[in-house]
């Protein structure tokens, strides 16, 4: 294996190290590679609106491209392809973040969307600690603006593009002041090199002075029928503000596929394995979700993981789901999510049975969630 590949083979462990949960959804089947070809969208999934940018209605997440939740290393011309064949059935959305790999991801996207790179909206994110030659992790966040512009750098050249369309912080540093954060980001708008931006997990009040100094495209959170913590307040804010959400594991880690029972376990080096709603004192209550899923789906006709993204869908018309997978077969059937739709009455039938289910454990171990709803601290 070269050092390449090793690079890209990131050790989850480390990702805990940093506070990092996987967005991406697990796999269900594969298909073959084979020469990609550009070529126009054969279906158009519904556009949505993340603040003034317009996106897909379901994006991809690309995150497990480099390295999947069951630590083997995908065959890199099958994501190039997976990403293409999105690309021609109306996915317009991409998202990945230079911790993903590190770097590595940012590499593949870049490569797979090279042909058409004009007609797709591009996602990337900065804030992890992350060398910005090597790719080496220190420990915790890096927020300051030096750090920032000379991070997006790095990306425009990984990704072989002139600007970032959606320029995330990954996560809240608590050593700066969200407003330096947003001056460095405003210069680089200034410059064309990056277009939107938007944050990731933060706390309500880091939001808000983000978005007074900046105004915001988009959120990015973890949400799912599995875990519903921003319909305490991330909804709401986000539609008085105007900002889209981006909902980030949005079949729950592969959960809400339905292939999950009461005898699953993950190995060792996958990050499920530390997440207490897998426990296996948890899960037998939390299937509850993958019986109404599968239940659902067989009134609708079509799979469970449909449901689970066509929910959310239904949740808000600016909120847009982002599944990832390694599997092209997976890829088509969540593109196929967007013509899941429910009547009035099924979505109100559908969110109390949704909200009638207690999930059990915490949704990532204590110290990643520690990166969450962090408020920066004050200027000066």
């Amino acid at each position: 294996m070269s050092e390449q590949d090793k690079r890209a083979g990131v050790d989850r462990r480390g990702l805990l190290a940093l506070g990092l949960a996987a967005p991406a959804a697990l796999a269900a089947s594969g298909a073959p590679a084979g020469a990609a070809q550009a070529a126009q969208p054969a279906t158009a999934p519904d556009r949505r609106r993340l603040g003034g940018l317009e996106v897909s209605g379901l994006g991809l997440g690309v995150q497990n491209m480099s390295r999947t939740y069951q630590t083997t290393i995908p065959y890199r011309p099958e994501m190039i392809d997976i990403i293409r064949k999105a690309r021609d059935q109306g996915v317009t959305f991409f998202d990945a973040a230079e911790a993903y790999g590190p770097h590595e991801v940012e590499r593949i996207l870049g490569e797979g969307v090279a042909p058409f790179r004009d007609e797709v909206v591009i996602a990337s994110k900065f804030g992890w600690n992350i060398d910005l030659e090597t790719g080496a992790r220190g420990p915790g966040l890096n927020s300051r603006p030096e750090h920032i512009k000379l991070a997006v750098e790095g990306m425009l050249k990984r990704l072989r593009t002139d600007r970032i369309d959606l320029l995330y912080q990954h996560r809240v540093d608590p050593a700066v002041p969200i407003e330096d954060v947003a001056g460095a980001v405003k210069d680089l708008v200034a410059q064309g090199k990056v277009l939107h931006w938007g944050l990731c997990e933060m706390g309500p009040q880091t939001l808000r002075r983000a978005h007074a100094e900046l105004p915001l495209a988009a959120v990015q959170n973890e949400y799912s029928m599995l875990w519903r913590g921003p319909e305490a307040w991330v909804l709401k804010a986000c539609e008085e503000l105007g900002i889209g959400l981006v909902c980030w594991s949005p079949l729950g880690v592969g959960f809400l596929n339905g292939a999950i029972d009461e005898r699953t376990r993950y190995a060792d080096g996958d990050i499920r394995k530390l997440e207490g709603r897998f426990a296996p004192e948890n899960l037998p209550a939390n299937l509850a979700l993958v019986t109404l899923v599968k239940d659902w789906a067989r009134r609708k006709g079509c799979a469970p993981g449909q449901v689970a993204l066509a929910w959310l869908r239904a949740q808000r018309p600016w909120i847009v789901p982002i599944p990832g997978t390694t599997q092209m077969a997976h890829m088509l059937q969540n593109v196929g999510a967007v013509e899941v739709v429910f009547t009035t009455a099924e979505l109100a039938e559908l969110n109390a049975a949704v909200a009638a289910i207690q999930v059990q454990g915490l949704r990532l171990p204590p110290a990643v969630l520690a990166y969450s709803e962090v408020e920066a601290p004050p200027r000066g």
